[in-house]
């Protein structure tokens, strides 16, 4: 539904920035909004000609965890697996102990002992996500969730619409997040993807950064080349080599020599140290794929036990598979030994699937291909090369008897939906209880 345009649509025109808090336009740069006193106000030259922006949920699963849960407020909270997976997310208070996200559990707890751990909901995650999507696409149709918790947003031409500036829209889109969602986000505001991602990560929790045409230059010289977004460790020492440790010295570098050095990487690199980025914001972003996986607590050898961990897995797959309407082709699996090496398997089947009692014959036949009876610390499972796929034409099969276990297993997947997750299984998910 259209946004009710202000009466004073231009008021922001030739200002110098605005209120966060109540939209007030500032003629002049100040500490605080002369309206409402509010120190969160937005300053910048071009403000208010800016319109391409990027929302990043402030530690997203734990900022939902601690939401639910409101005696979590002031104690560092870590979501992530057991001892032996890795931290999804810390929240702020967490991250004061060094605490980041991809930490082994086991770091993150030396770190921060006193921390509650909580196991992630991948599901209540997604939804939450859709949520935010929804509140983002109220205020115009180019909207690229980048992933789970982020999301670039092309405003252009949207100022007559809700009559305000990109800028302002960004502020009301975070008011909003806070006030329906109950969480923060924080917002960067530039001329292209890269650098509105960049400015996003300069202020959080709860931030509104702005990286301005005539101020790209002077900004991106004042970083080292790690700290540019979507230059991981391997670029990094591949230009320290070269002597380039900083974006000036990167910058001081031609665009040929580059080529010449290190081919269409360094064209990337080339033009992140300009900020040369011309992406659009890309509403429909294909999903490649559909997996889960899972790190146990203790290295598992045996054979069986993989399988029942296999099943569980390929349920998550077939419950994400039927929330989004797909399937697919191929069929992959991931185990990853002791020693931490990773190797992966794929099959590709004649026909699409998703439901897990599909999913499942073919994993555990890359099971038997790929374990050499070693332990493991991780196994995982996914399908690709998605299709279109409905869970009616899902249960439809020439063989009835496929086709009787795929109408049992979607039933299955109803009563789970509304009894819990343990209500209702088949086969390898049926484990009898130890004796003691």
């Amino acid at each position: 539904m259209a946004a009710k345009p202000d009466i004073g649509a231009g008021r922001w025109r030739g200002m110098a920035g605005f209120c966060r808090d109540c939209d007030a336009p500032l003629p002049s740069p100040a500490r605080r909004c002369p309206a409402c006193g509010s120190p969160r106000v937005v300053v910048a030259a071009e403000l208010f000609d800016l319109a391409i922006a990027h929302v990043d949920c402030d530690a997203f699963f734990a900022s939902i965890e601690k939401r639910d849960d409101p005696a979590l407020m002031d104690k560092p909270v870590i979501v992530g697996g057991g001892r032996r997976g890795v931290v999804a997310a810390a929240c702020y208070i967490a991250r004061v102990y060094g605490v980041r996200s991809a930490m082994p559990m086991t770091r993150a707890l030396k770190l921060c002992p006193e921390a509650k751990v909580i196991r992630p909901d991948h599901d209540k995650y997604r939804r939450e996500s859709a949520r935010i999507a929804a509140i983002l696409e109220s205020a115009t149709p180019l909207v690229e969730m980048a992933s789970i918790d982020e999301a670039y947003l092309d405003l252009s031409g949207t100022q007559t619409l809700h009559g305000a500036p990109p800028a302002v829209m960004c502020a009301r889109l975070a008011r909003r997040i806070e006030r329906e969602v109950g969480i923060t986000v924080s917002i960067g505001l530039s001329f292209n993807k890269f650098l509105a991602k960049m400015a996003s990560d300069l202020e959080k929790p709860r931030g509104f950064s702005v990286i301005t045409r005539a101020g790209a230059a002077d900004f991106l010289r004042g970083l080292g080349v790690e700290e540019l977004h979507g230059v991981g460790p391997a670029a990094a020492r591949a230009l320290a080599r070269e002597g380039i440790v900083t974006v000036a010295q990167l910058r001081e570098r031609d665009a040929r020599w580059m080529m010449r050095r290190f081919g269409r990487l360094g064209a990337h690199l080339f033009n992140l140290a300009h900020g040369i980025d011309e992406r659009p914001v890309q509403p429909e972003h294909e999903r490649r794929s559909i997996s889960a996986e899972h790190t146990f607590e203790e290295d598992i050898a045996a054979r069986e036990a993989l399988e029942r961990e296999l099943w569980r897995l390929c349920r998550k797959v077939m419950r994400r598979a039927l929330e989004k309407g797909l399937a697919g082709r191929v069929v992959t699996l991931k185990l990853r030994h002791a020693d931490f090496s990773t190797h992966t398997t794929q099959t590709r089947l004649s026909e699409p699937v998703a439901l897990a009692v599909h999913v499942f014959p073919a994993a555990r036949r890359l099971l038997a291909k790929l374990h050499d009876g070693g332990p493991c610390r991780l196994i995982g499972v996914g399908i690709s090369d998605l299709v279109e796929m409905t869970p009616e034409m899902l249960a439809q099969s020439l063989d009835e008897r496929a086709a009787k276990k795929a109408r049992a297993e979607l039933a299955g997947e109803a009563l789970r939906r509304r009894f819990g997750e343990n209500a209702v299984d088949f086969g390898l998910g049926m484990v009898a209880p130890r004796r003691k």
